[in-house]
């Protein structure tokens, strides 16, 4: 398994206050864990940083290099200021390369599926993330998954995955990795608009009645008005 070595600090300060002092100096304060220990430390942000980007979430193991010797570790999490995207904080776990750990690894779809590429089908990624079991060397940084062969209506699940006989797959192996469904059809307004068309035509109809019936009122009106006039005279 690939490892990176990075320089790291002990510190005795800890609170809000001595981590804000630590980022003003362009250090990210840290926490090393192992049975229940922790050891406080720093980093430089600019490393560390530069570290996260070159992983992208891939599991590497870690020499950090203090002032009394080195820790073998992983990088468990970290924390990033919303706003302003700095790294506040980062967890290390420190293990043991004759110690079997278990980790949370990345699943990553490789290849287009005939299903999209052909039917115009939509790829749907539904698990991303599967615990495994190991010894530290033999932790993979990410799992390949190749779903160039799923159709429409096809998925692919964990069991159909083949593991290297070092790693336990701890996560359900029914668990659905990747599918590819049809696309959604839009479905054309042709009928609305002959029903609308349906519409104006009779509200056309029963407005030309209406004026029709006014214009045969009206003629009576006057009619019964010229009588009128005729009887008085």
């Amino acid at each position: 398994m690939e490892r990176i070595t990075l320089d790291a600090d002990t510190r005795e300060e800890t609170g809000k206050g001595a981590a804000r002092t630590l980022r003003r100096a362009g250090r990210v304060p840290a926490v090393i864990y192992r049975d229940n220990i922790s050891i406080s430390l720093t980093l430089d942000r600019k490393e560390l940083k530069q570290f996260i980007r070159a992983t992208s979430g891939d599991q590497v193991l870690v020499n950090l290099k203090l002032t009394d010797g080195q820790k073998l570790v992983l990088l468990k999490e970290f924390q990033v200021d919303p706003v302003s995207g700095d790294l506040l904080h980062a967890d290390f776990f420190e293990v043991s390369m004759k110690e079997k750990i278990k980790v949370s690894v990345h699943l990553t779809t490789t290849g287009e599926p005939i299903g999209v590429k052909r039917d115009k089908g939509i790829l749907q990624v539904v698990t991303r993330v599967v615990e495994v079991e190991c010894l530290p060397d033999n932790i993979p940084g990410h799992i390949n998954v190749d779903v160039t062969e799923l159709e429409i209506g096809r998925s692919i699940s964990l069991k159909d995955i083949e593991m290297p006989e070092n790693i336990t797959l701890l996560t359900d192996t029914r668990e659905v990795i990747a599918s590819v469904v049809a696309p959604k059809v839009e479905e054309e307004p042709v009928e609305e608009e002959a029903v609308e068309g349906e519409e104006g035509a009779e509200e056309g109809a029963e407005g030309e009645e209406g004026e029709e019936g006014e214009d045969k009122a009206d003629a009576g009106d006057k009619a019964d008005a010229g009588d009128k006039k005729k009887e008085k005279k």
